[in-house]
């Protein structure tokens, strides 16, 4: 037999309703985050000020955010210290990395040249401030975009956004993919080889310091493996042939004040130092050259950071540099490295443990 209440039955009345309503949010104000879940997590909406505003879903094509509407909007990274999280610590670097665009540069064989740049810029933070605006370091940027760049306008872009942000110390490097055309060495052809290069400017307590990085990729024969296989063709006549391998070479310089070192300038030190560089379009007989030029410069990779080396100390327009190589063995399943510096803008204990793998090129 079902028994029915009429109370329980009937529909509730809308001052029933409205009572009930009024008593779940008296108790969702009052409960602690586990009582709501007990009874249910919905209760949550309840509370003051946790109500969802029926909002427009349609992008308001007309509206224009005028400068009095700009001024209502929230800023979390220019706001008070007290919204600081973490350490009171003031930031050596904070800013946008690989932010690129079309850069026109000098160069001193091929006129101008736009090229594909990335840019590293960024600034230091005192220990009282929250944040920085990064969108300023791009505007500020852009301010010289259409510029042909040198490090006078790298200095001037950095000057702009040092100032829109208040920062004391500030960093701009820009790096780029640089062509150019290299001869084979006995056919005639000629193709395009590519380096990549970064200038970076840093100002640290007010010194500011130019520098620049290149890649430069060889070919590095063994001295031992060479010797051993004349040793085998010469005690036992056996054919065997030394092991080369792809090698690499960072060579970072700074520049001494008012000097102009071009990129070709530095590539043809890369050159006179290791003349073993890839080749772009090889014949046969252009092969047979590489192999004896290989066989001429036989170098450990010790051999390859003094010889770059040489050629850097007895440049009067370099100060202080630094060589990384490596040389990415055919023989070992790891590879062999040196590093090389010179005066205390490079000179690092740490190396971090991805620095050597960055080497590594596959183009």
């Amino acid at each position: 037999m079902n028994v029915h209440t009429p109370e329980i039955d009937s529909k509730p009345s809308e001052e029933q309703v409205r009572a009930a309503l009024d008593l779940l949010r008296r108790f969702a104000d009052k409960a602690q985050d586990t009582e709501i879940d007990a009874v249910d997590p919905a209760l949550a909406l309840l509370r003051d000020g946790s109500g969802y505003p029926d909002l427009s879903r349609i992008f308001p094509q007309d509206f224009e955010a005028d400068a009095a509407y700009r001024e209502t909007l929230p800023d979390l990274q220019n706001g008070p210290a007290s919204l600081i999280r973490g350490a009171n610590r003031a930031i050596q670097h904070v800013g946008i990395s690989n932010f690129r665009l079309p850069i026109k540069f000098h160069t001193r064989d091929n006129g101008d040249l736009t090229l594909e740049t990335s840019v590293t810029g960024t600034v230091s933070l005192d220990a009282d401030k929250k944040g920085i605006n990064m969108s300023r370091i791009m505007r500020s940027f852009y301010v010289h975009a259409d510029k042909t760049f040198s490090f006078e306008v790298i200095e001037a872009a950095l000057d702009d956004y040092k100032s829109d942000l208040e920062s004391f110390d500030a960093r701009i490097e820009l790096a780029f993919s640089f062509p150019v055309k290299v001869e084979s060495l006995r056919s005639g052809l000629w193709g395009f080889q590519y380096y990549d290069i970064a200038l970076e400017l840093v100002e640290t307590a007010g010194v500011r310091r130019k520098i620049v990085h290149l890649d430069y990729v060889y070919s590095s024969t063994c001295p031992c493996s060479l010797e051993l296989s004349e040793h085998a063709r010469r005690e036992r006549n056996q054919l065997a042939t030394p092991h080369s391998q792809r090698s690499v070479a960072r060579v970072s310089v700074e520049l001494k004040e008012g000097e102009c070192l071009w990129f070709e300038d530095l590539i043809d030190l890369c050159r006179a130092a290791v003349p073993t560089e890839t080749q772009v379009m090889v014949k046969r007989e252009d092969e047979q050259a590489f192999a004896e030029l290989n066989a001429a410069n036989p170098i450990f990779v010790e051999d390859a950071a003094r010889l770059f080396a040489a050629q850097l100390q007895a440049d009067p327009r370099i100060g202080d540099y630094r060589v990384l190589a490596s040389h990415q063995e055919s023989l070992h399943s790891h590879d062999a490295v040196s590093v090389l510096t010179e005066g205390t803008t490079f000179a690092h204990d740490s190396l971090g443990p991805k620095l050597f793998p960055t080497l590594i090129h596959s183009h």
